[in-house]
């Protein structure tokens, strides 16, 4: 039961990454529904502040890990002479630790031992309750129940503005259903082959479909969009480069399919209702998988699990990442072809 005096002021603490923080957007969801009066404030990273930071009821303070220690300090500054009746430290790197410790709180909740590292525990007082099996989002949702709620709905609802909406009905007009492909993730051992993905796409092209290849500016998502586009025998969109985090929103507001590895897009199309054609090898959906419908993502992870640590999932810590060359080719193209039909029927596309 929630106490009798909700707290005058509450921080999260979780910088990045994109995936991440789309996780937490329901943990604030919880925390406003409950306690209207409660004033939140998001230390959030730079890149996901452009996605998140228009939620309405929270102060954000950007922290730009790329400025090194003068970025931590501009957040100290920014906090200078404030204390809060309780700190959410969601992030465990070193980095968040050290940055957590110039923020003044009384309630200083973190994660349980097996879930902490890089002295995680010595910046809390308080910690989650310690489960296994959790999916993330679940465990970033446990971080109200030490301040005594329980998060027992999941509501994201991050606000699209009215240009980003126009912009993705200018890229996909009309109702021709689409399948946008976001092949890169930010650990390159989670990436796909070109020509795999280059072999579903041209087979979603000849079932009618309009296929989009969608990813951000940097070199080595423009890189991953040529070897595809090279590979692929049919003329999809390449929309590379050319959106924002809300006009991506937007656009998978508008497709009703998203195929990627576990990534940022991945959670961010589960807070649309985008369908996932998730693929998994290097990490497991029940943990990090796209959130509310895993039926359409390739499940590759006990296989690698297997193949390179010996041993079945079920045996292995709970979280393990198998980040190994050569992991991703577990999936094979007729597996994801045949997700993609099963979802195209089941939603009565094509």
């Amino acid at each position: 039961m929630p106490p009798n005096s909700p707290p005058a002021s509450i921080c999260l603490l979780r910088t990045s990454a994109i995936g991440d923080v789309t996780h937490v957007v329901p943990l604030v969801r919880t925390l406003q529904q409950a306690w209207p009066q409660t004033t939140l404030t998001w230390i959030v990273g730079k890149l996901e502040r452009r996605l998140v930071g228009d939620l309405p009821g929270v102060e954000f303070i950007t922290f730009d890990k790329a400025a090194g220690w003068p970025g931590m300090r501009a957040v100290h500054q920014a906090l200078r002479g404030r204390r809060f009746d309780a700190l959410l430290q969601m992030q465990v790197a070193m980095r968040s630790n050290l940055l957590s410790l110039g923020i003044r709180a009384q309630q200083r909740v973190g994660y349980d031992a097996a879930r902490a590292k890089d002295l995680h525990g010595l910046v809390i007082n308080q910690r989650i309750p310690a489960r296994t099996g959790e999916h993330v989002l679940d465990a970033i949702g446990s971080f109200c129940e030490p301040l005594g709620l329980k998060q027992t709905q999941v509501r994201w609802d991050i606000p699209i503005p009215d240009e980003a909406h126009a912009w993705a009905a200018e890229q996909l007009p009309g109702d021709t259903p689409t399948l946008l492909v976001s092949p890169t993730s930010s650990h390159a051992v989670r990436n796909w082959r070109a020509e795999r993905y280059a072999a579903v796409m041209d087979h979603v092209a000849a079932r009618g479909w309009r296929v989009a290849l969608i990813g951000g500016p940097s070199p080595a998502e423009r890189s991953a969009a040529d070897a595809v586009l090279a590979a692929c025998h049919s003329s999809p969109l390449d929309l590379t480069g050319k959106d924002t985090l809300k006009r991506l929103l937007a656009m998978l507001v508008r497709a009703p399919m998203l195929l990627t590895p576990d990534s940022g897009p991945m959670h961010m199309a589960n807070t649309v209702g985008c369908k996932v054609l998730g693929l998994h090898a290097a990490s497991n959906p029940d943990r990090s998988g796209p959130y509310s419908d895993r039926r359409w993502c390739v499940n590759q992870y006990d296989a690698a699990a297997r193949k390179y640590l010996g041993k079945p999932a079920s045996e292995i810590p709970w979280g393990s990442k198998i980040e190994r060359p050569g992991v991703m080719d577990l999936i094979e193209v007729d597996a994801v072809i045949e997700r993609f039909e099963a979802c195209a029927a089941h939603g009565q596309h094509g």
